[in-house]
Parts: structure tokens; sequence; C-alpha cells
């Protein structure tokens, strides 16, 4: 039997407020559905390809860095994902799941830095996972001003 809360689409679009933070390793890069389970499925061995251009790839959003999506505020969200089923997950839970991701992602600057830039958002269940992404790289909100130690790699 399958448990949906520990569903990868359910914790990332179902899901409202905070995401368990035992769930959140297992999120991986994922911010907004998964899948999987329809990847392997044995009934969908018989299945086809859909030519329906709705359920195409959505140019501009297949090769986007996580950093770059993090960045977008809500103006930019609305525009980019208007008719998208991406759209009804609105900005917050779409900053929150990117905040989750990033938590997964190899350290580096870029990252760390995309974090620091969320680190005090407005939104308390954006800076609830962003505290949690700086953490798993090792960082507290306090710890790191990236500001100041990326100007002395320049120097």
């Amino acid at each position: 039997e399958v448990d949906a809360r520990r569903c990868i689409s359910y914790l990332t679009i179902e899901l409202k407020g905070s995401m368990p933070p035992e769930m959140r390793p297992l999120i991986g890069n994922r911010i907004y559905g998964c899948d999987d389970c329809q990847l392997v499925c044995p009934w969908n061995r018989f299945a086809h390809k859909s030519v329906e251009a709705d359920f195409a790839v959505r140019q501009g959003l297949d090769d986007v860095a996580l950093t770059e999506l993090f960045a977008w505020d809500e103006a930019t969200f609305k525009e980019r994902l208007a008719g998208s089923a991406v759209y009804r997950i609105g900005h917050e839970q779409w900053l929150r799941n990117i905040a989750v991701a990033l938590g997964n992602a190899p350290k580096n600057a870029e990252v760390l830095a995309a974090l620091q830039a969320r680190a005090q958002d407005v939104s308390p269940l954006v800076r609830e996972h962003v505290a949690w992404a700086l953490e798993q790289h090792n960082f507290a909100n306090s710890e790191v001003n990236l500001s100041e130690s990326q100007s002395r790699k320049y120097e």
C-alpha cells in the first residue's frame, strides 16, 4: 500500500504549509511533482507519448537553473507560469519547494547566495525552508555573509 503523505507530488503540490523535515532530503531537486510512479507503472509500458501541446515541455523552463527560478518575484512567477499547472501552487509554495531543492543541491557560492538572498523573505514558510537549506550546507542565517566573502574572492 502506498502512503500518499510520502508522495513527492503530494509534498510539492498538494501540501500546504511546512514540508516535514524528514521528507525534505528525499525530494532531491524536484520542485513540482515527480511522476516516477508513472515511469515504473507496468501498465504504462502500453502507453504512447501524447501529441497534445498542453503536455509538451514548456520552453524556457526545461533548462533553467534553480537559482534563477528562486530569484523570481511574484509578478514574474505569474507571468511565466500563466496557463501552467504549476501556477496553481502559488509563488510562496514555489519558493518553498525551490528552497528544499537548493538545500539538496551541491554546495556552491551561487546556491548559497540565492538562499541568503531569501533568508529574510516576508513569508515565514519560505524563511523556514531557506534556514533548513542553509543548514544542509552547514550555514545558519547568521553565519554567512556572502557579499563579503565574494568581494574578498576578487581582491
